[in-house]
């Protein structure tokens, strides 16, 4: 089965990209989606009955544990002594603009 691909369809799609085609260039670019898609039809004839989806090829997997609520080591006021300047229970810090 042959696909081709229309003019229409080839403006549109620069139309999306935000492309300003030639003549000479939708030309082409017929051409080539037209190869793509008739590669595309190729490969979906193909018999893959016996074939697994390959998912993932590395085998790795995430690794996860579990959100602990843990009591922290420092308090606030400790925190905040470590500062070398404070405001108002905060670390005051110079602006940054």
């Amino acid at each position: 089965m042959t696909t081709t691909i229309s003019r229409d369809e080839v403006m549109h799609l620069a139309t999306l990209s935000n492309l300003q085609l030639s003549d000479d260039e939708i030309a082409s670019l017929q051409n080539d989606l037209g190869g793509i898609l008739n590669y595309i039809n190729q490969l979906s004839e193909l018999d893959t009955s016996g074939v697994e989806p390959t998912y993932q090829v590395t085998d790795l997997e995430n690794v996860g544990r579990e959100d602990i609520v843990m009591q922290p080591k420092a308090d606030r006021d400790a925190l905040l002594s470590l500062a070398p300047k404070q405001k108002d229970e905060q670390i005051e810090v110079p602006k940054v603009l």
